[in-house]
This record gives C-alpha cells, sequence and structure tokens, in this order.
C-alpha cells in the first residue's frame, strides 16, 4: 500500500470517528442543555427531552446533507457522467482518440520547414 492509499485510508477513519463523535456529543450538550434550563425555570424534563430530540435532529439532518454532496461529487467523477458533458457531435472514442493525438507542430518546427506564421 502506497503512502496515498494509506492517506486515503487513514483520512477514512477520521471522516468516521469525528462522525461518531459528533452523532454522540450534540445531542447530549443540547440535553445537557435543556437540563439547566427545565432545573433554573422549574419545570419537568421538557427542555431537556425537546432539545435532545433538536440536536439530534439537527445532527441527523447535517449527516444526511453531507452524504447527498459527496454521492453528487462522486457521480460527477464517473466516467459515463464525463461522458455525458462531451459536446454532442463528439464521442467517448473520439474523445481519448484525440488525447492520445501527437501534438501539432511547434513554431519551432514550423520556422524550420519554412512555414512560418
Amino acid at each position: 500500500m502506497d503512502l496515498r492509499e494509506r492517506r486515503h485510508l487513514y483520512n477514512g477513519f477520521g471522516n468516521a470517528l469525528s462522525r461518531g463523535f459528533e452523532l454522540v456529543v450534540t445531542p447530549l450538550v443540547f440535553a445537557l442543555g435543556g437540563w439547566f434550563l427545565d432545573r433554573w425555570l422549574g419545570t419537568s424534563p421538557v427542555f431537556t427531552v425537546l432539545l435532545g430530540m433538536f440536536g439530534f435532529a439537527g445532527i441527523c439532518t447535517k449527516m444526511y446533507l453531507q452524504y447527498v454532496a459527496a454521492m453528487a461529487e462522486h457521480d460527477a467523477e464517473l466516467p459515463s457522467r464525463r461522458a455525458a458533458s462531451l459536446p454532442a457531435d463528439q464521442s467517448p472514442a473520439d474523445q481519448a482518440s484525440a488525447d492520445q493525438a501527437p501534438p501539432d507542430q511547434t513554431s519551432a518546427e514550423q520556422a524550420s520547414s519554412g512555414q512560418a506564421a
């Protein structure tokens, strides 16, 4: 495994760890704020439950939107999507042959052959 693959793998571990941490800690922080609010107002654990659920819904929404954005980025990199972005008169085979074609003559080659522009 080369360095680039390891870096990608370790980045995936870091993302998973941070998402798991957010999924647990964010609702707990909101619930803790609700608990302090309940103690201050002298109410039953209404704000604890409401703010805990609000924190959980917020983090789930955030994770869903991140997933949708990551999948859209991944889909845009697929070869079938790149082929769809080619001009209508150019096929993927034409694009591949154009990528492999030798470059045109340089100005130095043109000058030496008497075709100076």
